[in-house]
């Protein structure tokens, strides 16, 4: 007989905030893939294992058009759900996602990301500054793991530098997953009307950045500004909360920060490591366009399924050791930026920031320690998007 999960779990075990809930675990325990039920009670599908997570995201047969998914944890049953806007082709399947994603296919490249570390070297250098003139204790989170990718997704978009502040306050209050319901439309919709303006002024007057070079395609002001909204969203808060979560996750591990000290060296493997460990983009949904057999079961048309990211990074049959971060491990090949055609476009951006603000951080602060007692550090709730820590009070020996 299945196992069944009728709720999505919204608890990490207590004192393990790396860890994914325990239902989670659980679920997985009894298999990879588990029966679900939406609120509202229609029946889905939970897939918690490498393989067939891996297996969904590669697969046409399930569709990732916004119209057509269930919400987790919320009775949506009677609502007419809206595809997904212009330009937001997360949500939307070939071709329209195509069209979106190959304009910008080119524009990040690994050889190109890697032009950006000279950039992003300085970006980095000028936030340690900051924080070490200001002196001990600092929120790690506003001194430096939110800045550092805000500043370098701002300068790709070509957002000018007088509005940045600003622009950022509005963009981590739709992201944050702690605002009301109406601050978080306001937030929203005060975003988009200013990537409107911005798409706007770089058709009136090209400067060198990524949304002035799509100016020249066949797209829309208003894909244009969709486009922009998604790139900022994924680019901003994944990168911002794998810095914080990561630095937390280190200062938690003794063991491991001390190796990462000694060898800088090992810095790529401690980020694909800490991608794996930490997974903070921890479910994506998918649908059927048809009766597709999957481990065994049959995945109805019209069914949706949960993806559990953070599980299938867990999973004990793909990772020996899973719960365990070990920055040397040999058996990588995570879905932390998913798989197929959605896998996440802007991952080498991700890894060069990561690649070069850990090391930095832990260079300029050798004696980097949590402020308050760990268990009273704040988390995003599980409801987020994308998890993390709101705040990560951290002091050192000035």
């Amino acid at each position: 007989m299945d196992h069944t999960v009728t709720t999505l779990p919204t608890t990490r075990p207590s004192g393990c905030p790396f860890d994914p809930p325990p239902e989670l675990l659980h679920a997985r325990e009894h298999g990879p893939i588990s029966r679900y039920t939406f609120p509202g009670g229609e029946p889905g599908w939970l897939v918690t294992g490498f393989d067939l997570v891996r297996a969904v995201l590669a697969d046409p047969r399930f569709s990732s058009r916004k119209e057509l998914m269930r919400h987790p944890t919320l009775d949506i049953t009677g609502l007419e759900i809206p595809p997904a806007p212009p330009g937001e082709f997360l949500l939307m399947d070939e071709p329209q996602h195509g069209r979106y994603r190959r304009p910008l296919v080119g524009r990040f490249t690994v050889r190109r990301m890697r032009l950006l570390t000279e950039r992003l070297e300085k970006i980095t250098a000028d936030h340690l500054d900051a924080m070490e003139q200001a002196g001990p204790p600092a929120d790690l989170v506003t001194a430096f793991a939110t800045p550092v990718p805000a500043v370098m997704i701002c300068e790709l978009l070509g957002v000018p530098y007088e509005d940045r502040g600003a622009f950022q306050k509005q963009v981590e209050r739709f992201t944050s997953g702690e605002t009301s319901d109406e601050d978080l439309v306001a937030a929203y919709t005060a975003t988009q009307q200013y990537l409107a303006g911005l798409v706007a002024a770089k058709r009136a007057n090209p400067t060198d950045d990524l949304l002035s070079d799509l100016t020249d395609s066949d797209l829309t002001d208003e894909e244009l500004k969709g486009m922009g909204l998604l790139l900022l969203a994924a680019g901003l808060d994944t990168t911002a909360n794998m810095l914080a979560l990561g630095t937390f996750a280190l200062l938690r591990n003794p063991p491991q920060l001390a190796a990462l000290r000694a060898e800088p060296a090992l810095v790529d493997g401690a980020v694909e490591e800490l991608l794996r460990y930490l997974s903070v983009a921890k479910t994506f949904m998918r649908t059927a366009l048809e009766d597709v057999e999957l481990g065994g079961r049959t995945i109805e048309a019209g069914t949706t399924v949960i993806l559990s990211y953070h599980t299938a990074n867990r999973d004990p049959e793909r990772f020996a050791d899973p719960h365990v971060l070990d920055i040397r491990r040999q058996d990588g090949g995570h879905l932390a930026f998913g798989h197929g055609i959605h896998q996440c476009l802007g991952q080498q951006l991700a890894r060069v920031e990561m690649r070069v603000a850990f090391p930095a951080l832990l260079d300029r602060f050798p004696t980097l320690r949590l402020a308050v007692p760990a268990d009273e550090v704040a988390l995003r709730p599980e409801t987020a998007d994308i998890y993390g820590v709101k705040r990560l009070p951290v002091t050192w020996d000035a």
